[in-house]
Parts: C-alpha cells; structure tokens; sequence
C-alpha cells in the first residue's frame, strides 16, 4: 500500500511541476522557482510522468515497476545532463535540473528496489 501511494503523490507533485511551467506565477526570470530551466516538451514530460505514476498505483507490481524503470530514465537524464553540458536535443537543463533528476531518480530506485510487499 505504501508503493502506490508514494506512487500516487508523486504523480500528483510532477502533474503540478509540469502545470506550474506553464503558469507565470511560478516563473521568475523565464525559470521554474526561479531555478529550473523549462520549456513546453520538458512540462510535458513531468505532466505524463505524473499520469504514468497515478496509473501505475492501481497495482502494487505496476507502481514498483514504474519506480524501477523511471528511476533508471532519470538517473539517464541527470548523466546525461551533465556529459551533454544541458542539451538533451528535445530540451535544455542546467544544473539545479540535474540535481532534481538525480535524486528523484535515486528516490524512485530506492522505492522500486525497496523489500517485497508486507502483507499486513
């Protein structure tokens, strides 16, 4: 049961990252909090993260395996991210994105890898 709720607050937190690119409230000098670089494909990409991670909450081995696979995509990103100086060729990310994809990839491998379901 924890797996797919963390499934479903994530899903909820990048659906509103992905929104809050698209609001000016949220941008301060053409950045997300003012530390994100964004642009429409890079909301678009948190929007259907988002999605994914609420569908997959529907079953215990979809959530763990959604954790397991976009833990690895993010982890990819933040690489390359980092070896390709921003340009990921759909979309452009600094550092402070970097960052925010490594860990969020760390977190979802800790999830997806974490023990198998305790039935209580």
């Amino acid at each position: 049961m924890f797996l797919r709720i963390m499934a479903v607050l994530f899903g909820i937190g990048f659906i509103f990252v992905g929104v809050a690119g698209y609001l000016p409230t949220f941008m301060r000098d053409g950045m997300l909090f003012g530390y994100f670089m964004v642009d429409s494909m890079h909301n678009i990409v948190h929007i259907v993260t988002g999605v994914i991670a609420i569908m997959a909450a529907t079953r215990y081995k979809c959530a763990r395996f959604f954790f397991q696979l976009f833990g690895v995509l993010y982890i990819a990103t933040a690489v390359c991210g980092y070896w390709q100086s921003g340009d990921l060729y759909m979309f452009r990310v600094n550092l402070p994105d970097n960052l925010f994809h490594f860990v969020v990839g760390i977190v979802f491998l800790l999830l997806g890898f974490s023990k198998k379901k305790v039935e209580v």
